[in-house]
């Protein structure tokens, strides 16, 4: 039953114990989450269109959600909009989109034949998917920055996993038997990509300040550019496919790279303590 009168409060009224107030947001706050939100709907979406066997618009999905995933937070800094809230939902998109969305699509494809391999297979991939990005986040939030972070990552980063995660899809648009060997053979892939994730290899980002293009290079780049996606656009699988392998190639050669630089073979971080399980890892 309601009380005719208010509740007698004798330092005046405790506003603190009320909700914020509601007030008008700037539509460019709004903006970059709308586009996270659409990436996790098209993450979600392709794993729907997987289990209704509509293959190749859910790998297309998987691909479209992962590029908006992959620049909402530009088009955030861009537009002078970044939060702690849309940070927080751009980790959550990050775990559906490169982890969960991959790992299902792949295993209703070909994993499956596998049996229960090819589900651990999965679980592997989207378990390894979601550690690499708790690593990210936590380098990301470190006061102190080492100057190798602004040209190598550690580890495959989980845009890319999720790229490389799909070959057997593409191989099997391609025209290859998905029979139960495919299925194990691509199980094993998996679990080799699940562990470049989480691995300690450095990847070289291309985002350090430092590398410039000569001006001669310029417009063949672009040309190039425009030949890739065109070609991407027409030949679709067997793009990506070859896009896959020479990201692969790629690899040692970044490690190389580092190698020469600071003289391991892997990014290991002085100062890491046992009880710094973020770090640690």
């Amino acid at each position: 039953m309601e009380t005719p009168f208010p509740p007698f409060e004798p330092n005046g009224p405790d506003d603190s114990a009320r909700g914020p107030r509601l007030r008008e947001i700037p539509l460019r706050l709004v903006f970059p989450n709308l586009i996270t939100i659409l990436a996790i709907c098209a993450g979600l979406t392709g794993i729907r269109l997987a289990f209704e066997n509509r293959y190749e618009l859910a790998v297309s999905m998987v691909l479209v959600a992962a590029f908006l995933d992959g620049i909402d937070g530009r088009v955030a800094r861009l537009m002078k909009a970044t939060s702690k809230f849309g940070a927080q939902m751009d980790s959550l998109a990050d775990i559906v989109n490169f982890g969960v969305a991959p790992a299902l699509v792949v295993y209703v494809f070909a994993l499956d034949q596998a049996r229960s391999l090819g589900w651990i297979a999965a679980l592997i991939y989207a378990i390894a998917a979601g550690l690499r990005l708790a690593r990210f986040n936590v380098m990301a939030e470190r006061e102190n920055k080492a100057s190798w972070q602004s040209e190598y990552f550690v580890g495959v980063p989980a845009p890319a996993g999720a790229m490389l995660v799909l070959l057997p899809v593409y191989l099997g648009f391609l025209g290859l038997a998905t029979d139960r060997t495919f299925a194990y053979v691509s199980s094993i892939y998996t679990v080799v990509i699940a562990f470049l994730l989480i691995s300690r290899l450095p990847v070289w980002s291309g985002k350090s300040e430092g590398n410039r293009l000569r001006r001669d290079l310029v417009l063949p780049m672009m040309l190039g550019v425009v030949l890739y996606v065109a070609l991407l656009m027409s030949y679709t699988w067997e793009v990506m496919v070859f896009t896959v392998a020479a990201y692969l190639i790629s690899l040692p050669f970044g490690a190389r790279k580092w190698r020469r630089k600071y003289g391991t073979l892997t990014i290991e971080e002085p100062g890491v303590g046992d009880d710094d399980i973020g770090r640690h890892i």
